[in-house]
């Protein structure tokens, strides 16, 4: 059996826990292999590189877009991943070497980085695509420390691993995403080695254009469809659970166990991914099982993503949701009847690249949920200069899902939980197909309707 894991960049701070529980895993020599590992940047590193992810906090890549010291930066930068490397000196990292590894690669992205700002500076060129390059360098250079540090501790320990850079810092070959891991992949023999590599590809189209930070995925994704994989496993800090631990406690996630690819898309339109649904659509549509484990609980089985599922039994799955959004609603007494009028505000976000989470309408108002952000504040501006009227409240939204709740209860179920907990349902969106009941409700309620609805729903007494 030939698996492809992806192993995040929490986990792989803690890579001496990985190493246990999901390398060696208490498996015999001889079953050791036949597993490629793609692995993130550590913990914080892709925030220092390019931006923070939640909160916006410029990184290195902002300095260079400002036209500021970004030598400097990457310095600082060198200094703190090799602190970083001196975690891993006790699990057999070789500080030397991994030191001349990432001098090398560092000294390798100022070059390139230098002779960008050149171009740039001469005034012949298109800057979108410069900065764009300079985006990828960047991150390419988490991965590349991290998948290098992997290999050389493997090999420390006797496990006989190889470096798969998928940088492409040492070539201008001109290839696609799909012909770089296939040119990698193609002559290895996976009974005889472990595969550790870069979460990050380098390729003609540019892996970030149409993912952005959502790359390693991508990667992972694409190696588990070349290689023709049975199983594609990511290891994560927590189990994909009914619920966030952090909100109702360790104690009250229940491991969803089983679920399907349509439930996973649910979840990462608001924003809480199993898996970017980009990337895991070739899996599906190849028929290869994801799995979510928890890094450190080895031995239990996780979640099981596959293309067919529903539950034999009609339950919820999962409650999440996000306290980041917005509703707009545009009202406007001539709308009744008015055929199309909602094509103009479709128009309007089209113009902004911003998708709604849910839509919901009556005889003369249209609500929609969107992200909070910069991007969005400058679509709602536009839309009250053209329409009538433009009502806007920050909000959040939470979700019950299942692959099995067309049934009778389960709504009445969610709606008496909130009621009974003193949270009023501001707006409300269900699908014909019944996986996922979405409440949009007051901000401040986001936590407290998470808890209640998984005690409700999930918490079986």
């Amino acid at each position: 059996m030939l698996t492809v894991e992806k192993i995040g960049g929490t986990s792989m701070s803690q890579f001496g826990d990985c190493l246990e529980n999901i390398i060696k895993g208490g498996r015999a020599p001889e079953n050791m292999y036949n597993r490629i590992f793609v692995v993130s940047a550590y913990n914080n590193v892709t925030n220092w590189l390019l931006e923070h992810k939640k909160t916006g906090e410029p990184g290195v890549y902002a300095r260079f877009l400002n036209n500021d010291d970004y030598v400097v930066a990457l310095d600082e930068l060198y200094l703190k991943l090799l602190d970083i490397n001196k975690g891993f000196e006790a699990i057999g990292l070789d500080l030397n070497e991994a030191q001349a590894f990432l001098s090398h690669r560092m000294k390798q992205a100022k070059t390139y980085l230098h002779s960008m700002r050149q171009v740039i500076s001469s005034g012949y060129v298109e800057r979108s695509n410069i900065y764009l390059a300079a985006r990828e360098i960047l991150a390419s250079l988490g991965e590349a420390h991290s998948t290098w540090n992997s290999v050389n501790i493997l090999n420390n320990c006797g496990i006989n691993a190889t470096f798969i850079d998928l940088c492409g810092f040492n070539d201008s070959e001109s290839l696609t995403i799909d012909q770089r891991i296939h040119k990698a992949f193609k002559d290895i023999d996976f009974s005889r080695t472990l595969c550790i590599a870069t979460g990050y590809t380098k390729g003609t189209e540019g892996i970030m254009r149409a993912f952005d930070r959502g790359y390693s995925e991508v990667t992972f994704c694409k190696i588990a469809v070349d290689v023709k994989a049975d199983e594609a496993i990511i290891h994560k800090e927590y189990h994909l659970s009914s619920a966030d631990p952090k909100l109702v406690g360790v104690e009250n996630s229940i491991p969803v166990g089983n679920t399907n690819f349509i439930i996973a898309d649910q979840l990462a339109d608001i924003g809480m991914e199993a898996i970017h649904p980009k990337a895991a659509k070739p899996l599906e549509l190849q028929g290869i099982n994801i799995r979510i484990k928890n890094t450190f609980e080895p031995n239990h089985p996780g979640t099981l993503i596959s293309r067919n599922y529903v539950s034999p039994e009609p339950k919820i799955e999962i409650v999440s949701g996000t306290d980041k959004v917005i509703a707009f609603e545009v009202h406007d007494p001539m709308m009744v009847g008015e055929v199309g009028y909602d094509l103009r505000i479709m128009q309007v976000l089209q113009r902004y690249n911003i998708s709604y989470i849910l839509k919901s309408t009556n005889a003369n108002s249209i609500t929609m949920l969107v992200w909070d952000n910069a991007n969005t504040a400058n679509m709602i501006e536009e839309l009250a200069s053209k329409f009538y009227q433009v009502t806007v409240k920050p909000v959040a939204i939470v979700c019950v899902m299942g692959t099995n709740i067309a049934y009778p209860g389960f709504l009445t179920a969610a709606a008496k939980s909130l009621s009974d907990n003193g949270i009023n349902i501001e707006c409300f969106g269900q699908s014909l197909r019944q996986v996922n009941m979405q409440f949009v409700i007051a901000r401040e309620h986001y936590a407290q309707a998470v808890v209640a609805l998984n005690r409700a729903m999930c918490i079986k007494r």
